[in-house]
């Protein structure tokens, strides 16, 4: 579909079904648009082979209809001049080479989440977006901090310039002010080589719904709504617009498919993130109890998710459902969507709650230990948590550092509850994300036209070697650490009058290499303060938050080394230990 470029021209192909007439027209024939008429196929498809077309040529279709003849850009163009522009052939696979790369393990996968046109605009002009290549520049950064996996906000072809994303016009076409796909393909080809992959976010529950050729593409419509590429029912409707895709349509299908297919093998993508499956497979209710299911988006899920299993089995598939539904993640011959990881909003909802509580009194960790035992389908990993997103950095709400010290974000509580919140990320089970700058303490609330502000990095360096220390140990890139990897966790110690509890991480492969977390959510500091614990012999303290060597403010407690006593709290053995307000220490066996 698209231009398909061959060696002696380009061969055009849309899919019109009712139109009486599809003519090509373009800077290879001086934009006359009566003299290429496209050879109708079957099932609605036009095809036209022009010999003089060849890559970086402009073209549009011209299409007739009962009601006049109008133009529009290719649904399946790879690169626009801009949102409202005309379409460019483009070469996706010229030059092209296999990068040979094999992503981590999920048990092992760090996420960056980041958005290009904010991400770095370090010595760009003021009114300039980030793009692939400044991104690329920081690669050596992620890669020193641990970071095997970078997830990146919709590049799909967007009105404008800023923009978050998530309103894609032409979802074959890379964003343009980012580097269009020349920039993708070397963004790609840079993370590869540094070991890192990456994870592209798609949207197919909604397209639009600006600048938007698609809505009434041949000029066919029913209820005045978008024509061939929508419903055109009550089944429209999104938070969005009436503009959700029609799952029913086997053209549609395909066409999203298609999508999926070529940030996967044409840009070598490691994997995607789905936007708002919950939008594909449920309708709205006047109630959130009042959903139905939409048949045809839960067959399309599935049928996309088999065959890239099938056909892409190294890829990852992740989901951003927010139902906190196992069935996103079950299998497919289960009867599930096949996912093989979502977002788990849980997570970030109850580490948030815990850290913003002021009040002694009121501050219960229950939620949040439950939350550290939640799976979907009994596996710790199809869950991705975070306590910083897109999301939940933006829409009414600010950074964690910002939510915890409004006005203040660089202040004590700040800075020792934030850090807490990433100890908890990356000792629970499941997928840790961090969102850009959350390393190094970036505050206010996410905006897609103010860029990272890269010198709190050097202000924050201890914070961001903080961050790099957690992300080593829950690579398990050292055996002692290697738990961190593992599905299996125990509750070692909860005391809601203290704030502090303890868990431990295991490997089954390695079940004499148990690691112990242990998280004070209290302003107290405690001296001598006992737990149980699974084994004797001497603990190491691996990791410990209040270490004056990531920030002078923080008061330096603990020891490097724990002996195990006598039995306590129903375990054969003990570790008696201070502990900071506010902090966690990591111990290995």
């Amino acid at each position: 579909m698209g231009a398909i470029v061959g060696p002696e021209g380009v061969t055009f192909r849309v899919w019109a079904p009712h139109a009486e007439k599809v003519f090509i027209t373009g800077s290879f024939n001086d934009w006359d648009d009566n003299i290429d008429e496209m050879e109708h196929e079957d099932d609605g498809y036009w095809a036209f082979h022009h010999p003089n077309a060849k890559v970086n040529d402009e073209y549009k279709f011209a299409i007739q209809t009962p009601t006049g003849r109008i133009q529009k850009s290719d649904p399946y163009a790879l690169k626009m001049t801009h949102s409202n522009g005309n379409s460019v052939v483009f070469d996706l696979y010229e030059g092209y080479e296999t990068h040979d790369y094999e992503m981590p393990s999920m048990n092992k996968l760090v996420i960056y989440e980041l958005h290009v046109g904010t991400f770095n605009r370090e010595g760009l002009e003021e009114n300039q977006v980030g793009n692939f290549y400044k991104a690329a520049e920081k690669l050596d950064y992620l890669k020193s901090l641990g970071i095997n996996a970078v997830e990146i906000m919709p590049v799909m072809e967007f009105p404008g310039d800023h923009s978050w994303g998530y309103n894609p016009s032409f979802p074959f076409s890379v964003e343009g002010s980012y580097g269009g796909p020349e920039g993708l393909r070397h963004f790609v080809f840079e993370s590869h080589i540094r070991g890192i992959a990456v994870i592209m976010d798609v949207v197919y529950n909604h397209f639009g719904p600006d600048d938007l050729d698609l809505w009434q593409f041949d000029g066919w419509q029913e209820n005045d709504l978008g024509g061939i590429y929508f419903y055109n029912d009550h089944r429209a409707k999104t938070p969005w617009g009436n503009n959700r895709p029609d799952y029913g349509r086997e053209e549609v299908r395909n066409y999203l498919r298609d999508n999926a297919m070529m940030w996967l093998r044409g840009y070598q993508c490691d994997g995607l993130r789905f936007d708002a499956t919950a939008i594909i497979r449920l309708l709205e209710g006047e109630t959130p109890d009042q959903q139905t299911q939409i048949e045809e988006g839960f067959q399309f899920l599935q049928g996309l998710t088999e065959e890239i299993k099938r056909e892409l089995p190294g890829k990852i598939l992740i989901a951003e459902d927010l139902k906190m539904d196992p069935i996103v993640t079950l299998d497919t011959q289960s009867g599930g969507l096949g996912f093989h990881s979502q977002w788990g909003t849980g997570f970030s909802h109850e580490i948030k709650q815990l850290l913003l509580e002021f009040d002694e009194q009121n501050r219960s960790l229950d939620s949040f230990a439950e939350s550290i035992f939640k799976t979907f389908n009994g596996d710790s990993f199809q869950r991705v948590i975070f306590t910083e997103s897109h999301d939940e950095v933006a829409n009414g709400s600010s950074r964690l550092p910002e939510e915890i010290q409004p006005g203040k974000a660089d202040g004590e509580f700040a800075k020792k509850k934030s850090v807490l919140g990433a100890i908890a990320l990356f000792t629970a089970p499941g997928i840790p994300m961090i969102f850009q700058g959350q390393e190094f303490l970036s505050d206010g609330y996410f905006r897609d036209d103010i860029p990272l502000d890269w010198s709190r990095s050097d202000i924050f360096d201890g914070l961001k070697n903080l961050y790099s220390d957690l992300i080593h140990l829950r690579l398990g890139l050292r055996d002692e650490s290697v738990g961190l990897t593992g599905s299996l966790t125990s509750l070692m110690h909860f005391n809601n009058e203290s704030s502090v509890m303890a868990f431990t991480r295991t490997h089954g492969d390695h079940p004499d290499r148990p690691v112990l977390v242990i998280l004070n959510f209290s302003a107290q500091s405690h001296q001598g303060y006992r737990i149980g614990a699974p084994s004797g012999g001497n603990w190491k303290v691996r990791f410990n938050s209040s270490w004056k060597g990531y920030d002078e403010e923080f008061a330096e407690m603990g020891q490097s080394e724990l002996s195990a006593e006598g039995g306590f709290e129903d375990f054969p053995h003990s570790l008696l230990f201070d502990i900071s307000a506010f902090s966690g220490l990591i111990l290995t066996y």
